[in-house]
């Protein structure tokens, strides 16, 4: 990794993958077909993409049983404390409705409603992703949604993989649908014959599936479009080199485009950190991918004082951030941007990613600055109510017609006058 003395300039920017030309071309016919032609483009794409021709888009009760049976008991039992504790930790996130009254009989609040539909797509083809169910199907459960729908593309053989279907269905999802790609964003934005709509689509994908959630928007919401994984430690020389590394590493692995960033203000130990990555890297599996994102969006940065580094990681806004200094709890109200803090030797960023019940979608590339993770109010939509008394009209009234006038809105001003007995 490189090691560069801290300047002002420092940044994970990294431009948004918006596809080229054809791909968003591509993508645009693809959405186009499946809200014309239902499940006849479905089918077609599906077989195209995935080289599977289908029967049934719809997964079984048998295919989730048959799942259950290749699917170790300790796993189920690992996915149900993860599921426990996820569920616990957003269960604090819920806004209630409020009301409140004034003297003059004027009552205000806020309707808090879950949205009706929420569909949840789940990466396929050769990984499976649990962990992606758990992080968007719960904090919507917990929002109050009703129907909550999954789509992945199948597997060569036509089903879905094994511990995914037990995760849903450990879940309680009932709906579960073998279709993937920007095929599958259309199907939940638009319908078919045997997918009905939904309001907001959440879950990660391929740069398809993204610019297939950027043309649906509008149709629906989405959550965000997320760019590649990022990481920045920033520790002193309290740090142990051989776990800064892996935890570098930890998000290296995501993606050749993944930024894993070490602030320090100890050279030594920079220098530690760099020979370990090294070291580390030449047994990882995924040894290609990880050496790619930490050469070309790997930094390891020196400063001179703790508050220098702070102001660095500030600057950068990471997705996750750890922080491994000798009083972390001191140096976590300096911290302005980030996505998830992980604090000490031992919060290392798997547990957040998979267990601890902090949501794992996180804003990227600078985001935190102005985006939360996801949570339940993202499940979740506000009516503002107002019920006006006739004293309340009659004290205010004159002043909101004379505003709606200064506008130059007289039916606005007029609809107030005939209430304060001015137009008969």
């Amino acid at each position: 990794m490189k090691i560069i003395p801290l300047t002002k300039d420092v940044s994970l920017k990294r431009s948004i993958d918006q596809g080229t030309t054809s791909q968003r071309q591509a993508v645009s016919e693809i959405v186009d077909a499946v809200k014309n032609e239902g499940d006849q483009a479905i089918a077609r794409y599906t077989e195209k993409f995935d080289q599977v021709s289908l029967d049934s888009l719809v997964v079984t009760a048998e295919e989730i049983e048959a799942a259950y049976k290749k699917v170790s008991d300790e796993t189920i039992q690992i996915i149900r404390e993860a599921r426990d504790n996820i569920r616990d930790f957003h269960a604090r996130q819920v806004q209630q409705s409020w009301m409140t009254t004034q003297p003059n009989g004027t009552i205000l609040g806020q309707k808090v409603t879950p949205l009706d539909a929420v569909g949840v797509y789940v990466p396929g083809g050769r990984a499976a992703y649990p962990s992606t169910i758990l992080m968007n199907v719960v904090p919507a459960q917990v929002a109050g949604v009703e129907r909550i729908v999954m789509v992945s593309p199948p597997q060569k053989d036509g089903s879905l993989n094994d511990t995914v279907l037990v995760t849903a269905a450990e879940l309680g999802v009932k709906e579960i649908y073998k279709v993937g790609g920007a095929q599958g964003i259309g199907a939940l934005a638009y319908g078919t014959e045997t997918i009905a709509p939904v309001d907001k689509i959440v879950g990660p994908g391929n740069i398809y599936v993204a610019l297939a959630k950027q043309q649906v928007f509008g149709t629906v919401a989405i959550d965000m479009i997320a760019g590649p994984s990022e990481i920045v430690v920033l520790a002193d020389d309290t740090a142990e080199a051989p776990l800064v590394a892996a935890d570098l590493l930890s998000q290296a692995e995501h993606d050749p485009m993944a930024s894993a960033v070490f602030v320090t203000t100890n050279e030594k130990l920079a220098e530690n950190v760099a020979a370990e990555v090294t070291k580390q890297l030449e047994t990882l599996p995924k040894r290609d991918i990880a050496e790619e994102s930490v050469r070309d969006y790997g930094a390891i940065y020196v400063a001179k004082t703790l508050d220098e580094a702070v102001d660095a990681v500030n600057e950068l806004a990471p997705e996750h951030l750890e922080i491994a200094v000798e009083d972390p709890w001191l140096v976590l109200p300096m911290i302005r941007h980030a996505g998830a803090i992980f604090l000490g030797k031992y919060s290392t960023e798997p547990v957040g990613d998979y267990f601890a019940g902090p949501n794992h979608v996180l804003p990227t590339n600078g985001t935190s600055r102005f985006s939360s993770p996801l949570n339940v109010e993202d499940f979740t939509k506000k009516s503002s109510i107002i019920s006006y008394s006739q004293k309340a009209i009659e004290e205010h009234g004159e002043k909101i017609s004379a505003f709606a006038r200064l506008e130059g809105l007289e039916a606005h001003a007029r609809a107030v006058d005939y209430r304060l007995g001015k137009i008969k």
